[in-house]
């Protein structure tokens, strides 16, 4: 009977500095709204990650990088136009005004995973870790999707759109 009595306060002791733990890991106040990774032929090595995070704090959230392990690496990238043609450049991060969203379109800023592990399939799922400023870390899944017709239409134009 003692056994038994021991064993299940080691039990909660057990799970209580397991929460404990838990609770000092910080975690960004963002949230993903929407967001998905494009589908490319087995034969490309790179894609693009898309999506939307709100950030319902009164305070600046500053994404600056991401993990993962789908891809041997993960740039920020946004862009830009220059000399009539548009052109791809990696950026340090991107800022999350308060109370606001950071949208990562195929017209605009977008996360580039670069050297993929194995081709991704429609369906598929990506983790993805978001690293913020302060060194807080997000993780979000993304399914692997295909081209829709708006983003296709979106491609073809050699524009920015400005958020």
């Amino acid at each position: 009977m003692e056994f038994k009595t021991l064993k299940v306060i080691f039990k909660h002791l057990f799970n209580f500095l397991v929460l404990s733990s838990l609770s000092f890991t910080a975690v960004a106040e963002v949230v993903l709204i929407e967001g998905h990774v494009r589908a490319m032929p087995a034969s490309v090595p790179n894609t693009a990650a898309y999506f939307v995070l709100a950030n319902p704090t009164d305070k600046l959230q500053r994404l600056v990088a991401v993990k993962t392990v789908a891809a041997k690496e993960a740039q920020l990238h946004t862009l830009l136009e220059e000399d009539g043609m548009v052109k791809m450049r990696q950026v340090s991060g991107f800022d999350i005004q308060a109370k606001s969203q950071l949208v990562l379109a195929p017209t605009g800023d977008h996360l580039m995973l670069l050297s993929l592990v194995k081709p991704l399939a429609i369906g598929d799922k990506v983790a993805l870790e978001l690293i913020f400023e302060q060194g807080e870390s997000q993780q979000i899944e993304l399914q692997v999707q295909g081209a829709d017709k708006s983003e296709k239409q979106d491609s073809s134009h050699t524009h920015h759109h400005h958020h």
